[in-house]
């Protein structure tokens, strides 16, 4: 490991404590899946733009006008949180070239510190975008940028609850970011409204560990994510500083029901429409109550092995020592030395029937 790349994990550590709940408060695994099953992840369809995009941070073109806002963003853990004290929302377009994202952040005091790429910008106030295209749970990107227009692109091999780590190094050829400050970033003597950001994801770079196409065909859908970081900050000899003691507030598109954004199992569902405008309909994923199944198997054996070191050696063990059960979709599991695979069949998009799988680290694939 290169001198660089130590520090930079030595850092991302530090402040990922912060957003992680301490072990002797932490839920079990099961327990969380508990809260997380009580989510149906939102959705949005993506028109289509044949109309050419500028990456200004303006949102002027017409295109922009017509594509319809997402749901107001709320707490990472769900809506039956605390509603956040400023609106967040964002829109989606694409095209032959590019993934466009847009998003509205309200704000009444815009700030930021960070100028450097590829630093750990959640220590600002930030807007992050998580895309899982084929919604694997895996080989998935993150991108986070702030009111400076700083950015950090990453991708990730699997979460970082199943041994992943953060490849920094990755980068995204061509991508294009702005942003529009509205009021005055780092003045605390005024009230600002916010601030609004473009991105332009090329397809190029997301087909690099797609499994699916890249640009997708109209009707493809992927898993796609929002997560708005927010500081309370106070003034102190002119700047702007966070209150001490105060975590930092996380807000989101489609929650998660637990304080990480890194389960993709949640993220919202974007279908791409080859429409531009119109009433456009979203057909809902026929596989969801079949993941389902197998998020709650994944939930369950994580939970067993942590109390005894080892995967539960069937469906019954499992459900007895952990309070899983089965669900409206029927589950199998076989199960070796080493890992466990747990098996589900739902209809598809097609109608015909499909066989879902899932493993120990979270992968979740189709036969």
């Amino acid at each position: 490991m290169n001198y660089r790349r130590a520090l930079f994990c030595l850092a991302f550590a530090l402040a990922s404590l912060a957003r992680t709940a301490s072990a002797a408060d932490a839920p079990t695994p099961f327990e969380e899946w508990q809260l997380m099953r009580q989510i149906v992840p939102r959705h949005y369809v993506c028109r289509r733009t044949s109309q050419p995009i500028k990456v200004d941070g303006k949102l002027d073109e017409l295109a922009w006008q017509n594509a319809p806002w997402t749901e107001n963003f709320v707490d990472i853990e769900g809506v039956n949180q605390v509603t956040p004290r400023y609106r967040t929302r964002a829109k989606m377009l694409w095209d032959d070239d590019y993934l466009y994202i847009a998003a509205e952040l309200e704000e009444p005091n815009v700030w930021a510190t960070l100028t450097k790429h590829d630093s750990v910008i959640f220590n600002d106030p930030d807007f992050e975008v998580f895309i899982n295209p084929d919604g694997n749970s895996h080989n998935y990107y993150e991108f986070e940028m702030n009111a400076l227009n700083t950015g950090w692109d990453l991708r990730l091999e699997k979460p970082y609850k199943d041994g992943g780590s953060p490849i920094d190094s990755w980068d995204i050829p061509g991508l294009k970011t702005a942003v529009q400050v509205r009021g005055t970033i780092n003045h605390p003597g005024d009230t600002d409204e916010g601030w609004t950001i473009e991105i332009a994801f090329p397809w190029k770079a997301l087909k690099e560990f797609a499994e699916v196409a890249a640009p997708p065909n109209a009707g493809d859908t992927w898993r796609i994510d929002f997560s708005r970081v927010e500081w309370d900050v106070t003034v102190k000899d002119g700047k702007y500083v966070k209150e001490p003691g105060k975590r930092e507030n996380n807000w989101v598109w489609s929650p998660q029901g637990v304080i990480d954004m890194h389960r993709p199992e949640q993220w919202g569902y974007v279908q791409f429409s080859g429409r531009e405008s119109g009433a456009l309909g979203f057909i809902p994923d026929p596989s969801l109550p079949a993941r389902r199944a197998l998020q709650g198997v994944y939930y369950a054996q994580r939970t067993f092995r942590g109390r005894s070191g080892r995967w539960a050696k069937d469906l019954e063990e499992l459900a007895r020592e952990t309070g899983w059960r089965q669900v409206a979709v029927p589950v199998e599991m076989q199960v070796d030395a080493r890992d466990y695979t747990a098996t589900a069949r739902a209809p598809g998009y097609n109608g015909a029937t499909e066989t879902w799988h899932i493993r120990s680290d979270a992968r979740v694939w189709m036969q």
